[in-house]
């Protein structure tokens, strides 16, 4: 089993230890209630490094007053396990408090990126994401560090973080992993009934159909989010919260659609908000 700690004293110490012995560190941040997407991150750190990090922390400043903090889903002895076998070397459990003790009052905010997307709908979100991986990146202090690119938009807010605050720590973008449906592996599709599992089915059907009017020749993005829109609006238990075709670099509108263009959707069915992205090109 891996080595659990709990506070940030221990971690640092620990952290600073293994740099010193010539280990190499490589971190996994996650929120726990793991899945194969996380055992996929798992599987590539553990050819990276010589030592395997992996945090188990519900971050409460990336939730809204609004959102499911509470009912975020969580299942430590599992999630240990699935760390044994991926030969994690130590799992990172901090609370609430020991992260943000009593008057803690700095934040970090990457504008521009943090804005749009997902931070247009979850003002703040992306505040709370860019701090405590900050702080986790101080009190692990990895030499690289591992995220999935089903959170692309998270993924660009940290890269742009660690470039302008002159971070010593190396970020990978892991491809998304998928169930056999289609359906990106999310820790939130344990909200879906199996209606509503059926339902989402719609998301990577329409990214399939974006994907297929592209290669025929299509080049506008207005006509690809359009029938995007369609093909979810069709299902009665989706929600659109947002469709859009960006650039991958700088996240920025692509009104017309080249090499560097992306799809971006986020969806509402039932309490599940679910978000993906695919290249078009």
């Amino acid at each position: 089993m891996p080595k659990i700690i709990k506070t940030l004293k221990e971690m640092r110490e620990e952290s600073i230890a293994l740099r010193e012995g010539g280990e190499t560190i490589v971190f996994v941040p996650t929120m726990g209630f793991l899945h194969d997407g996380h055992r996929a991150l798992l599987k590539v750190g553990r050819r990276l490094g010589s030592t395997l990090v992996m945090s188990i922390f519900v971050n409460p400043t990336q939730f809204g007053p609004k959102e499911d903090l509470a009912s975020y889903p969580r299942d430590l002895e599992r999630d240990l396990k699935m760390a044994d076998e991926e030969g994690v070397d130590i799992v990172f459990t901090p609370s609430a408090l020991e992260m943000y003790p009593e008057g803690f009052s700095t934040h970090v905010e990457v504008t521009g990126l943090s804005d749009i997307l997902c931070g247009a709908s979850r003002p703040g979100h992306f505040r709370g994401v860019a701090t405590v991986v900050l702080k986790l990146f101080n009190i692990v202090m990895p030499h690289r560090a591992l995220f999935g690119r089903k959170d692309f938009q998270q993924l660009r807010v940290i890269e742009r973080m660690v470039k302008d605050l002159d971070l010593q720590v190396e970020i990978a973008g892991i491809e998304t992993i998928r169930e056999k449906d289609g359906l990106a592996m999310s820790s939130r599709n344990s909200y879906l009934g199996k209606e509503e599992r059926r339902a989402a089915q719609c998301v990577p059907r329409a990214m399939e159909e974006a994907r297929r009017i592209v290669a025929d020749g299509e080049a506008q993005s207005s006509v690809v989010t359009e029938k995007v829109k369609k093909i979810i609006e069709n299902e009665p238990l989706a929600v659109v919260d947002y469709i859009k075709v960006c650039r991958a670099d700088n996240l920025l509108d692509a009104p017309v659609i080249d090499e560097c263009s992306m799809l971006f959707l986020a969806v509402k069915i039932g309490k599940a908000r679910l978000i993906d992205n695919t290249r078009l090109r």
